[in-house]
């Protein structure tokens, strides 16, 4: 039964003479795709048999099909000769022929039709670890040659010509061929010629033993099976680690996040990097424009000189301006690495524990350091926006950073101003709140202003409510500000534009956003009742 049927064709199994119930059962050596199978009996049919298949390795058994000559009677089931996609069938159960009568299965027989076979429909009807066919009644051939003399009874037993399997291994479409699982150990037998292994060699960015998963860097877009009614490979995509990570994981918060355009997440960035693509130099670190940020040492460590550069208030260590290097200096002291004095100034590393440089014409000792103290040498060029096109050179964080919710001194934006009633009504603002700034944070692909609204004056679509709410701007000049400047623990008038799809209040330049007075709300309502 187990050799070729093409080269042996007159080979048989036969179970042991008179067993009354006699079970076949093929174990395979990983997951496989089923779809069809052909037996050849040299005995009569069985009157009653179930063909089974197992899914985990043999711990649990689900029928496929039942056959019977009379399939309500032996198995309490209707007949699919008579009702149309029935679990039991009658058509391969006759006595007759006495011998060389087939039965045959298809998985994918109604009602099981799908059209992708790589549905997941599909593969709860075509995945096996194993198949297992009972024998359960025996029957005799009822057309005996006449003989003068009486003849003893024929035996009865099961007689296989054939028991043919058909599938392949299951690679979710994305595999040409299989090869040997670890640790399978080949039978030596005559009539072995082909043996379909169960480890699928991936494609398409792949990976695993059924390419059930995407490949360690290519985890930006969900995985998918391939697409089998209409040949598209649905292949992994590369994460965009611009070479510091060696893999990267789908995260479904980042994909819902870029309107499922970019979900993967960078693993371990190297190189003195970090973000979701490994695409900024770490705090401490600054970039090395003469090189490409995929180099491995594009990333410089700050020099700051210990005594001459400001801790920023944000926290206990300094840092560099992330894209050219330049450090915050104490008052009095230029120089890139901050290691002189501006003209005017001297004293710098004279004594042991100076820290800062003194006014030569007034002698006046700057001690300490505040927000309005720190300096960036005056030599320093223009921030330039080097990392990213979709993000600030500073990330918004309320412990680390420089922007305009610390030092909005450093900034310039152009703002609204509020003059004529008709321009204003004429920026078709939909909505107008008095609020109070609590933090800002960067998210990665967009900045996020914590606020706590203290008065609606107008909303359109949203229902905005007072207490706490988030502000989303759209605008930060090359300096790693943010326009309109928002300063953490001010009041502000802000008008904007509701997001209606995202339920989103966006503050971009077109909004006016103006510091809290009484008389300037005062004036705002009026304006809109009045003139809009």
């Amino acid at each position: 039964m187990a050799d070729s049927p093409f080269r042996l064709p007159r080979t048989w199994w036969q179970a042991a003479q008179d067993a009354p119930r006699e079970t076949i059962r093929l174990d395979l050596e990983a997951t496989f795709y089923f779809t069809h199978l052909i037996m050849v009996f040299k005995s009569p049919r069985p009157a009653a048999m179930v063909l089974e298949r197992s899914q985990d390795f043999g711990e649990t058994w689900k029928p496929y099909k039942y056959f019977a000559a009379n399939c309500s009677a032996t198995f309490g089931l209707e007949d699919d000769v008579t009702q149309r996609g029935a679990i039991c069938t009658s058509r391969y159960s006759s006595p007759f022929p006495c011998t060389g009568g087939e039965v045959i299965f298809r998985a994918l027989s109604p009602p099981y039709a799908a059209e992708d076979p790589y549905s997941a429909e599909a593969q709860a009807q075509l995945k096996i670890t194993n198949l297992r066919v009972r024998l359960l009644e025996r029957q005799g051939c009822p057309c005996l040659p006449a003989s003068p003399a009486p003849q003893p009874p024929p035996s009865l037993h099961y007689a296989i010509y054939d028991f043919i399997v058909k599938g392949s291994c299951f690679c979710n479409g994305h595999a040409d061929h299989c090869i040997p699982v670890a640790g399978f150990k080949p039978i030596k037998a005559s009539g072995v010629l082909h043996v379909v292994h169960g480890k699928c060699m991936c494609k398409h960015n792949t990976a695993g033993s059924h390419c059930q998963h995407c490949a360690p860097l290519y985890n930006d877009q969900p995985w998918q099976a391939a697409d089998g009614k209409t040949g598209a490979p649905k292949e992994c995509q590369s994460c965009k680690c611009n070479g510091h990570a060696d893999t990267c994981h789908f995260d479904m918060d980042a994909w819902l996040a870029s309107g499922n355009r970019s979900g993967g997440v960078c693993d371990n960035c190297q190189h003195n990097t970090e973000g979701q693509h490994c695409q900024r130099c770490k705090l401490g670190f600054y970039r090395d424009l003469r090189k490409p940020f995929s180099a491995p040492d594009a990333c410089k460590s700050c020099s700051c000189h210990p005594m001459g550069s400001a801790v920023l208030p944000l926290g206990p260590r300094t840092f560099c301006d992330p894209s050219t290097g330049d450090c915050p200096c104490k008052p009095g002291v230029a120089g890139p690495r901050c290691d002189q004095c501006l003209p005017g100034y001297w004293g710098f590393g004279v004594f042991h524990n100076l820290h800062s440089c003194f006014l030569s014409t007034s002698k006046i000792w700057a001690s300490g350091t505040s927000d309005s103290d720190v300096t960036w040498h005056n030599e320093a060029p223009p921030f330039q926006a080097v990392l990213n096109e979709s993000e600030p050179t500073w990330g918004w964080e309320d412990e680390q950073g420089f922007s305009a919710l610390r030092h909005s001194g450093k900034c310039e934006c152009k703002e609204q101003v509020l003059g004529n009633p008709k321009v204003f009504c004429g920026m078709k603002y939909t909505y107008v709140i008095k609020t109070k700034i609590l933090s800002a944070h960067d998210k990665g692909s967009h900045a996020e202003v914590s606020v706590k609204i203290k008065k609606v004056l107008k909303s359109t679509k949203l229902k905005i409510l007072r207490g706490k709410r988030t502000l989303y701007p759209e605008s930060w000049t090359n300096r790693g500000c943010t326009c309109p400047i928002l300063n953490p623990g001010l009041e502000y008038l802000v008008a904007g534009h509701e997001d209606v799809r995202t339920g989103r209040l966006i503050v971009n330049m077109k909004s006016f956003v103006h510091q809290w007075k009484s008389a300037l709300g005062r004036k705002v309502l009026e304006i809109l009742k009045r003139d809009c």
